[in-house]
C-alpha cells in the first residue's frame, strides 16, 4: 500500500513573535505566551525559535524535559553557558549542539557591545537519559561546498538517540537535490534560511517552514542564488 505523505506549511509571516526592546523571537512552533492550535510541535521537534538578541544583552531558558539543543548562528556569534559552567563561543559558520537535562536552564548572550546577533535554536526532546553531558561543535563551509548538502553533527549511535540529524546546503539557482530519509517511519522539517526553494512542489521562501510525513526521500530545488535550506529529520520520534 502507497502512503500518502502528509505534509504542512509553516509561513514566516504568520509566526509568532515575543518582543523587547532588546530581543525578538519569531516562533514557528507555540512557545511561551504563543499558542495557535495548528502551531503544535512537530514529534519530538519542540521549538524552532529565529531569534534576534540586542549587543550586550543575554537570554535565560528553561526546558520542561530532556531536551538536545541546537544552536545555529546566522548574523554575528553567539556564547552559551549552563549549569555545568559550560561557556562556549559559536560563530556563523558552526554549530553548536548540546544537552540539557529536565527542568534545568541555559544561558545565551551577545558577546558584542554594540551589534545586534541573529540565530537559530531548535529544540529536540530526547531519550537521553538526565545527567548525560553531550556537547558538540560543527564547523561547515557551505561556499566550499556549494550545491551539497552538510551534515552538523556525527553519524554515531549516541547522536540517533538524540532523535534527530540536522543537514544544511547552500545552493545556486536552479540547483537539484534529493535527500533520502533514512526509515520511512521518520519525520522532516525543512527550514529556509535564505532565497527561495520548490520542496515536494511547493513553494518556499525565506524563514518559511515544512513539515513532511510518510516519505522516502525530499526533492527540492533552488529557485534563487545562495539559497541556504536547513533540514531536521527525526530518528525517533514521539
Amino acid at each position: 500500500m502507497t502512503l500518502k505523505t502528509e505534509a504542512t506549511i509553516y509561513l514566516a509571516d504568520q509566526r509568532g513573535c515575543t518582543q523587547a526592546d532588546w530581543f525578538r523571537s519569531y516562533h514557528t512552533f507555540n512557545f511561551g505566551t504563543y499558542f495557535r492550535e495548528h502551531r503544535k510541535s512537530f514529534g519530538n521537534l519542540q521549538v524552532l525559535n529565529d531569534d534576534t538578541l540586542k549587543g550586550g544583552c543575554s537570554l535565560k531558558q528553561r526546558v520542561q524535559e530532556n531536551t538536545t539543543i541546537l544552536l545555529l548562528p546566522i548574523v554575528g556569534a553567539v556564547h552559551y553557558k549552563n549549569n555545568a559552567s559550560i561557556n562556549e563561543p559559536i560563530e556563523v559558520g558552526q554549530a553548536q549542539i548540546f544537552f540539557v537535562p529536565k527542568d534545568s536552564e541555559f544561558e545565551i548572550s551577545n558577546p558584542y557591545e554594540n551589534e545586534l546577533i541573529n540565530f537559530l535554536q531548535l529544540w529536540i526532546s530526547t531519550s537521553l537519559p538526565s545527567g548525560k553531558s553531550r556537547l558538540e561543535k560543527f564547523e561547515f563551509d557551505l561556499d566550499e561546498n556549494e550545491n551539497k548538502l552538510i551534515q552538523l553533527q556525527s553519524n554515531d549511535a549516541e547522536n540517533q538517540r538524540q532523535g534527530f540529524s540536522a543537514c544544511i546546503g547552500k545552493f545556486k539557482g536552479r540547483e537539484e537535490a534529493t535527500y533520502p530519509l533514512r526509515n520511512l517511519n521518520n519525520r522532516v522539517f525543512i527550514f529556509v534560511l535564505e532565497g527561495a526553494f520548490e520542496v515536494q512542489n511547493r513553494l518556499l521562501h525565506a524563514r518559511d517552514g515544512l513539515s513532511l510525513m510518510n516519505i522516502e526521500a525530499v526533492e527540492f530545488e533552488a529557485l534563487s542564488n545562495d539559497a541556504i535550506i536547513l533540514l531536521i529529520e527525526q530518528t525517533n520520534t514521539k
